[in-house]
């Protein structure tokens, strides 16, 4: 009798805690215009490469893997031509050295040569020392594109994304050219 309350007792503390933890966590919504403020620009073009680094840090610890794709194309805010590497936390360098990360991109999202719009902000040290081009709210800041009508769409993620529904390249163009150009002001 003593056993099953002590149970019930530490089963409740634990399910009080997990409710508490939950409770607390939040995954942050940015919509387009909050996306582009933060973001230091977005380029839309092509996955030219794939590359899993591994860092060993005195401080912030081993086995720190970060993921970069390289993508050749143009500034959604400049048309200027630009080819950047965007970097999030997680990858693996072959079968058994790596380690998976929730919040990264999808796999599928990640092939070289696909078409897509990433947005990205400089950070001079996301861990290990590493400092890029942080890929904005990494798997929340790459969408892929797409081919319909003869016309280009970027795939929308959902309620909750900067791009929550699919919309027409040129649309997102001419809207994100807006929102940089107030930016500036």
């Amino acid at each position: 009798m003593i056993q099953k309350k002590l149970t019930a007792l530490v089963l409740g503390g634990v399910a009080l805690a997990g409710a508490a933890v939950l409770g607390t966590a939040q995954i942050e919504r940015l919509d387009l215009n909050q996306m582009v403020q933060r973001a230091d620009d977005a380029v839309v073009g092509t996955i030219t490469s794939r590359n899993v680094i591994r860092i060993d840090h005195p401080v912030d610890g081993a086995e720190l893997y970060y993921t970069s794709l390289t993508i050749e194309g143009r500034s959604l805010s400049t048309n200027a031509p630009r080819t950047v590497d965007v970097w999030f936390g997680g990858g693996f360098i072959n079968e058994t050295q790596g380690v998976f990360n929730s919040e990264a991109p999808s796999m599928d999202d990640q092939k070289v040569g696909n078409k897509v719009v990433a947005f990205y902000k400089f950070e001079e040290n996301m861990g290990g020392d590493l400092s890029g081009n942080a890929l904005m709210t990494w798997h929340g800041g790459l969408y892929r594109t797409f081919e319909s009508r003869r016309t280009t769409f970027v795939q929308g993620r959902g309620n909750g994304y900067a791009i929550p529904s699919n919309v027409r390249l040129d649309d997102l163009d001419a809207q994100v050219k807006s929102l940089a150009a107030a930016k500036q002001k």
